[in-house]
């Protein structure tokens, strides 16, 4: 009988070993493909940045940005940009803002050689000591940002510089930018102007008016200027700005799109998550990943959850009042399109995917997504038809891959390539597209095609950057390490056991995966209720069939984030919302 038993298993083991053989011979076959498939899609973007960046340094270069249908350049960081060649300042010469911004791109791309170039080019010619008017926010998240993060890429032990070339030339610019921005947070409010000279400071009648974003996302740059140089005048004053404007919030924790520094009075009452407002959203998630505040968390839990409460419509966003939460404009714009992304850091995958799912459909039929599109009419917006090269929605199909590895994706970063050759190349490099029912173009390349746009479509293909690092990337795609003696502290953590529930002494209070600082996906319930967290606010029914006897058995809502109330027949729902 045992001989007779091992024949058999023997017979087996031959039957279903070539079908073994071949499942798993399939198998490395599609990763082989999917290996081969991303390493020809890198290549292409590879191509597409040195396109483009190129022919900046041959035509543009050192100027700020490119003009690549007539092969000239614009000075935009600053109002001098308005002005012709030569009606521009003697020592006047351009912020080489592109080249400023390329500089992490080039490492990430492992081009240390045009690295250490730009490096020492930087060192040796850019000065801020100028008479020119510069933007605050725009100066703070490309030149700042990119001077800091360049910095920190260039003293990793990691980088293949040449010995002795790098010796802190570019945090030495940065501290001087730094400390050229502080006077323009000498307001009352401590909220600062949006507007300053470089070498006077804040001239005289200078525009009391800024947006939330202007003066709500300075914490990263400046925090990190900070911590690298030991100066703490920089995270202070961005810092101290923040606080202010969280206080400046509505009752239900949201705020304005533009205000007075001056009084701290807001002038725009209504917002979203777009122009004007959205880097002040992000800046709160990445600012408590890098420096673990957790004020800044707090501030980042109410105001998402306002969000989803107030502006969410199914998987779009509309704009609405602060004051009641009442829409005010159906509409999408492109800058929307960041929202995904940030929803990958708190953990709510299926709203991330559905509304990235939403922008692709817009993108799919126009060929581009354009800049605002009026969700009430399904219709493009009369005058904002154009398409400026923008990153946001490549960002978010990075992001949503990193979290779902979803070869989908990479079918979204390979349409988004295929258009932006179709529609934008040009022999001197990219054009924005002034008018998306015509394709017709505008003579600019923005730096930020370089900085984010490339560099996200290159990360979706060939991640080996990230390789046993952690980074996070401002709001222009400039990447920033997560050090520990950054941090505050490191946020508790946390294991499947611990579920979704606290105790406080006898009672058990459930709580959701954001109160817990933890990913959804990460959390499983308590014994009695074990069902899946379906967002970072949603706190399930106490009851599988959702039957209650209080408010108490009921929890919050997965989708809009509210409060959901017992019936006076006994069930939970959100009956104050129907």
């Amino acid at each position: 009988m045992f001989q007779a038993s091992v024949v058999k298993w023997i017979l087996i083991y031959l039957v279903i070993s070539p079908t073994i053989s071949i499942i798993c011979l399939s198998d490395l076959h599609s990763a082989n493909l999917l290996a081969a498939k991303r390493k020809r899609m890198s290549d292409r973007v590879r191509k597409m940045f040195y396109h483009a960046y190129d022919n900046y340094m041959m035509y543009a270069f050192p100027h700020d940005e490119l003009k690549p249908l007539t092969k000239t350049f614009t000075d935009s960081l600053s109002e001098l940009g308005n002005l012709k060649l030569e009606h521009l300042p003697q020592q006047y010469n351009g912020s080489a803002l592109t080249l400023i911004e390329s500089l992490s791109s080039l490492a990430i791309l492992g081009n240390y050689t045009e690295f250490e170039k730009a490096i020492i080019w930087l060192s040796e010619n850019l000065s801020f000591d100028v008479d020119a008017r510069i933007n605050l926010f725009e100066c703070n998240i490309r030149v700042l940002g990119g001077l800091v993060s360049a910095h920190i890429l260039a003293t990793d032990s990691t980088n293949r510089l040449v010995q002795g070339i790098y010796k802190n030339q570019l945090l030495d610019l940065a501290e001087d930018l730094g400390r050229r921005f502080l006077p323009a947070f000498n307001t009352p409010t401590g909220l600062p102007y949006a507007w300053i000279n470089l070498k006077h400071g804040v001239i005289a009648d200078e525009t009391t008016e800024t947006s939330t974003s202007g003066c709500g996302s300075l914490i990263l740059e400046m925090g990190a200027l900070s911590r690298l140089t030991g100066d703490p005048r920089f995270e202070t004053a961005a810092l101290r700005a923040l606080r202010k404007l969280w206080s400046m919030r509505s009752s239900l924790n949201l705020l304005g799109t533009t205000l007075d520094v001056a009084t701290g009075d807001w002038i725009e009452y209504s917002s979203g998550i777009g122009a004007g407002v959205d880097s002040f959203y992000e800046y709160l998630m990445k600012a408590y990943i890098l420096f673990g505040r957790d004020e800044i968390w707090k501030m980042f839990q109410s105001a998402y959850v306002a969000v989803q409460k107030y502006f969410r419509h199914g998987p779009w966003y509309h704009e609405a009042d602060m004051r009641t939460g009442i829409a005010t404009y159906w509409q999408l714009t492109s800058l929307q399109a960041f929202w995904p992304g940030l929803q990958v850091l708190v953990g709510d995958i299926e709203a991330a995917n559905s509304s990235h799912r939403e922008f692709f459909k817009v993108w799919k039929k126009y060929g581009v997504l354009p800049e605002r599109y009026l969700l009430d009419h399904q219709m493009l917006h009369p005058t904002e038809k154009y398409y400026p090269l923008r990153p946001e929605l490549a960002e978010s199909t990075f992001y949503l891959y990193q979290a779902t590895k979803d070869p989908w994706y990479m079918e979204v970063g390979e349409s988004i390539m295929n258009s932006l050759n179709a529609h934008t190349r040009v022999k001197g490099g990219f054009a924005s597209i002034r008018d998306v029912t015509t394709m017709q173009l505008e003579d600019h390349q923005h730096s930020f095609f370089l900085a984010e746009t490339c560099k996200y479509l290159y990360l979706l293909f060939d991640d080996s950057f990230l390789l046993n690092q952690n980074y996070i990337f401002t709001t222009e795609g400039h990447p920033l390490p997560v050090r520990s003696n950054w941090h505050e502290k490191f946020p508790k953590a946390y294991n499947l056991s611990n579920g979704s529930s606290t105790r406080n002494g006898k009672q058990i209070k459930r709580t959701s995966a954001m109160s817990l600082q933890v990913c959804p996906a990460s959390m499983i319930q308590h014994e009695s209720n074990e069902r899946r967290l379906e967002s970072a606010c949603h706190i399930p029914d106490s009851r599988a069939d959702h039957r209650c006897f209080s408010e108490d058995d009921c929890g919050i809502d997965a989708n809009t984030c509210r409060r959901r109330s017992c019936s006076m027949a006994g069930y939970c729902g959100l009956w104050s919302f129907i």
